[in-house]
């Protein structure tokens, strides 16, 4: 589906720690739904001011109801940093919804586990939305440094939540793949930190349950024209922002 440029309003704006922001913001156009794992372009200050390139962020959440989409995105920028200071009624561009989403379809009827790192939590709530909606409620398993965000949500579409940190001060104080036990699911939804993406590949690969990833790279188009955000898979490099971000992670991480 082409993607397209249009300005949008900013409805709500909510700081849930120092650097992560929840942006909601009206979305129209029904007939461009995006869909779990796609992202936008989001910029808010003039062509020839910089920074140069619009910041890729995932969908966090898509109501067709109300006619609105959610953001949630860590402030780390200069970039981001002006993402973060728009307020209720200032306008927002958006260029998208671009990239290949996550296959709900896929996940029909089987046992389903969404594992997230930090803001790579960001596109798993839409994802655990469309397949709570398609009869299949996945378990979610969801690692931070310190303190969580964005939690909530997840309990009313999801079956079993667990938690851990780094920290200990919340949930299980270790590594999220310490919680996971691939062999007891079907397919695994995976999208953080690359290593640890790369150590949730490791153990599904380990009892050969299928997992699925969702990469984060640069992006300077989001179309796939300019090649920047090329990553090396096992057919050569693909774009990840036109042909991903979604992949098969043995495609990207190898067996």
């Amino acid at each position: 589906m082409p993607v397209i440029a249009c300005d949008v309003k900013v409805l709500e704006h909510q700081r849930l720690t120092d650097t992560i922001r929840l942006m909601t913001v009206s979305w129209p156009r029904r007939d461009k739904a995006p869909k779990a794992g796609q992202f936008f372009m989001l910029r808010c200050w003039p062509a020839d001011v910089a920074p140069v390139l619009s910041r890729p962020i995932s969908v966090h959440s898509y109501d067709p109801e109300l006619a609105t989409l959610d953001f949630l995105y860590e402030v780390r920028g200069k970039g981001t940093e002006k993402l973060a200071a728009l307020v209720p009624g200032d306008t927002l561009s958006l260029v998208g919804p671009a990239g290949n989403g996550f296959n709900v379809a896929e996940a029909a009827g089987k046992r389903v586990a969404l594992v997230g790192g930090g803001i790579g939590t960001a596109p798993l709530y839409q994802l655990a939305k469309e397949l709570c909606e398609a009869g299949t409620k996945a378990d979610y398993f969801c690692g931070f440094r310190d303190e969580p965000y964005g939690m909530d949500r997840f309990t009313q579409v999801c079956g079993k939540v667990q938690l851990a940190t780094d920290s200990g001060r919340f949930g299980f104080h270790g590594f999220v793949t310490q919680l996971l036990k691939p062999e007891e699911y079907d397919l695994v939804l995976c999208c953080g930190p690359e290593p640890m993406m790369r150590a949730v590949a490791k153990l599904c690969d380990a009892v050969g349950t299928r997992c699925i990833v969702s990469l984060e790279r640069k992006m300077a188009c989001g179309i796939g024209a300019c090649l920047g955000c090329t990553c090396h898979t096992e057919t050569g490099g693909r774009c990840v922002c036109k042909e991903g971000p979604v992949f098969d992670s043995k495609e990207v991480f190898g067996a």
